[in-house]
C-alpha cells in the first residue's frame, strides 16, 4: 500500500471510530492498521479523554463491540483482519496536557531539555505546564522544558496519591 493511500486508510478509520470511541465517553489515542502476515491487524487505542483514573474492561468490552460493529459496517478494510483494542498502558511517554492532566497524583519521571532528571509527585497539569512535589518542594515545568516524561509504576502507591 503506498505512504498516501495508507495515510487516506488510517484519516478514513479515524473518522469512522471517534464517534463511536467518544460516545462511549472515551477519547481515540491511537488507530493503526498493520499486516500480520496475509491478515492484517487493527490495532485502537483508547482511554478516558481527561483526568485521574482508567478504563475498566467491561467499558472496554463494550467499545470493542462498537468498534467491530463498526468497522464491519462502513467496510474500510479489504480481507480478513484482527482487531485489538486497549489502553495506552503504564509505559507510555506523557506527551499531551491530556496525558498529564490524566496522571496528576502519580509519581513522575521528568527529563528535562538540559538533561536533568527528576522524578516527583504531579500535583498540577494545565494547558501549558506541570508543578511536581519533590519530597516537599513544589517545582514548576512549562512543556517547552520537558524532553520525556512518563509515570513511574509504584507497588506501594500512596492512599492520598
Amino acid at each position: 500500500m503506498s505512504p498516501a493511500r495508507a495515510t487516506d486508510l488510517l484519516d478514513r478509520l479515524r473518522a469512522a471510530l471517534e464517534p463511536v470511541v467518544a460516545a462511549a465517553g472515551l477519547f481515540l489515542e491511537d488507530a493503526v492498521v498493520a499486516a500480520a502476515g496475509r491478515r492484517k491487524v487493527v490495532r485502537v487505542v483508547v482511554d478516558l479523554p481527561d483526568g485521574p483514573g482508567g478504563v475498566d474492561s467491561d467499558r472496554l468490552s463494550d467499545v470493542s463491540r462498537e468498534i467491530s460493529r463498526v468497522l464491519d459496517d462502513v467496510d474500510l478494510l479489504e480481507g480478513a483482519y484482527t482487531l485489538e483494542v486497549s489502553t495506552p498502558g503504564t509505559d507510555r511517554p506523557l506527551t499531551q496536557p491530556r496525558h498529564f492532566r490524566r496522571a496528576v497524583g502519580r509519581l513522575v519521571r521528568v527529563r528535562t531539555g538540559d538533561g536533568r532528571e527528576i522524578t516527583g509527585r504531579l500535583q498540577e497539569a494545565d494547558d501549558a505546564s506541570i508543578v511536581l512535589d519533590l519530597d516537599g518542594r513544589r517545582e514548576g515545568l512549562g512543556y517547552g522544558e520537558i524532553a520525556r516524561a512518563t509515570v513511574e509504576i509504584e507497588l506501594n502507591r500512596p492512599e492520598t496519591a
